[in-house]
């Protein structure tokens, strides 16, 4: 009886142990596609020092505003004319939401701050 109970003992250890560490390698491959899409080194350093001042990923910021392409000069526009429109259509005083009017204003913040990383780093000179 000891026998059997020991042989399901390290059955259960064996299985379990092999599900953790099969859920540590995908983590681990989760979280380097993760580094690869922030770009990586300084530039994904600098896109995480921005999501965590303004409290909002790049991504997340995009969506609320509803802008498809940063790179795009017509977007500048957007982003203004959706954070007017959004801004005033959640005011509290026509029944809005100071949330979601939160919600926009950190997303033109982080859109902004992007958009000066991204032209700073395009001003600045080439070492040769």
């Amino acid at each position: 009886m000891a026998k059997y109970l020991v042989q399901i003992i390290v059955l259960g250890t064996q299985v379990v142990g092999k599900a953790f560490a099969r859920a540590l390698r995908q983590e681990i491959a989760a979280s380097q596609e993760a580094a690869r899409r922030a770009g990586g080194g300084s530039k994904g350093a600098q896109s995480a020092a921005a999501s965590a001042r303004t409290g909002i990923s790049l991504d997340e910021a995009k969506e609320i505003l509803n802008v498809k392409n940063l790179k795009d000069p017509d977007q500048l526009e957007t982003i203004e004319n959706n954070f007017k429109r959004f801004f005033e259509a959640n005011d509290r005083k026509n029944g809005g939401s100071f949330y979601l009017q939160s919600k926009v204003v950190r997303a033109k913040e982080r859109l902004d701050e992007e958009l000066a990383n991204t032209r700073s780093s395009k001003q600045k000179p080439t070492a040769e």
